[in-house]
């Protein structure tokens, strides 16, 4: 696994600034997709990915009426699912998050009823028996599910995406740098926090007020809470504006490849970054290298502005 633990670099006078800049980035980019590669061969990240297949993937109206009835929802499975599979067991007095199961059964050829619906219907199907049709969806019906949040047991097991280090007083840099870098942050208590696991977000504060609010979960490790609002800050300045599902992915390589940059511009350990990416099965980490431009853009500017 790579290393990131440089101490704050200095990239000397203005005229080779740009330059010095540029190329340490480009081979810190190249560190981290080559440590992407690394994370998803180790046994830590399969065995990871072995406990996340086995979560069912949920329809899109599924998945709204999951974050309607519980929105911090990260991990659902159902009762006996969560028992037989996880060895966790749903915490007493905890309600069900309700989705609709599909009803599979054997299926009429032509009005694709079940035998018993065919039977009530004007359907006159009658060249096989109901005993020889296929399978096949007939309809749904109300399931009760459970977020992980509502279980107790055996734990999952987690990717260590943390920074560490001494932050020294970058999380104070930060939060005044916020106002340069036009986004409004607050770091939440983390018995306020409201966002379930997730460490940090970044949302519109109004349709009035268009600057992102970025609001990150406190904690004790202010090395990961530097990088957590770095990240926040760059999804802002990088993709606050993208609807396209595709895009968005993308640019969540960039603000981690940002926060990788950053914070180990700053001294931190960022090397946990390469698990974060490697999570994100859809996503090249080669975007890191093709939009190095972009990468080194928003780098350059968060630099500036801690110097400044």
């Amino acid at each position: 696994m790579l290393s990131s633990t440089d101490s704050r670099i200095n990239f000397g006078d203005l005229d080779t600034r740009h330059d010095q800049m540029h190329s340490t980035i480009e081979q810190w980019i190249d560190d981290l997709v080559a440590g992407v590669d690394d994370a998803q061969a180790s046994e830590e990240f399969r065995e990871w990915l072995d406990v996340q297949s086995r979560f069912h993937d949920y329809s899109y109206r599924n998945t709204l009426l999951i974050k309607r009835q519980c929105p911090n929802a990260s991990r659902v499975a159902g009762y006996r699912t969560w028992q037989e599979e996880f060895d966790r067991h749903v915490k007493e007095g905890e309600s069900a998050i309700w989705i609709w199961a599909p009803i599979i059964s054997k299926q009429c050829p032509e009005c694709e009823n079940s035998p018993s619906y065919h039977k009530d219907s004007d359907c006159d199907y009658d060249e096989t028996p109901p005993e020889e049709w296929s399978e096949g969806l007939v309809g749904f019906k109300p399931a009760p599910v459970f977020d992980v949040s509502q279980t107790e047991g055996e734990p999952l097991p987690d990717l260590d995406t943390e920074a560490t280090g001494d932050a020294g007083d970058l999380v104070k840099q930060l939060t005044v740098a916020a106002d340069d870098l036009g986004v409004t942050v607050r770091i939440v208590p983390t018995e306020e926090w409201t966002h379930g696991e997730t460490k940090g977000i970044c949302e519109q504060l109004s349709l009035v007020d268009v600057q992102p609010l970025v609001e990150v979960r406190d904690r004790a490790n202010e090395g990961d809470l530097a990088r957590t609002l770095i990240h926040e800050y760059a999804h802002a300045l990088l993709h606050f504006d993208v609807d396209d599902d595709t895009e968005r992915a993308k640019r969540k390589v960039e603000a981690e490849a940002v926060a990788y940059v950053v914070g180990r511009y700053c001294g931190l350990d960022t090397s946990g970054s390469v698990f974060y990416l490697a999570a994100w099965e859809a996503d090249d980490p080669e975007v890191g290298r093709e939009r190095l431009g972009r990468i080194c853009r928003t780098v350059e500017e968060f630099i500036d502005v801690l110097e400044g």
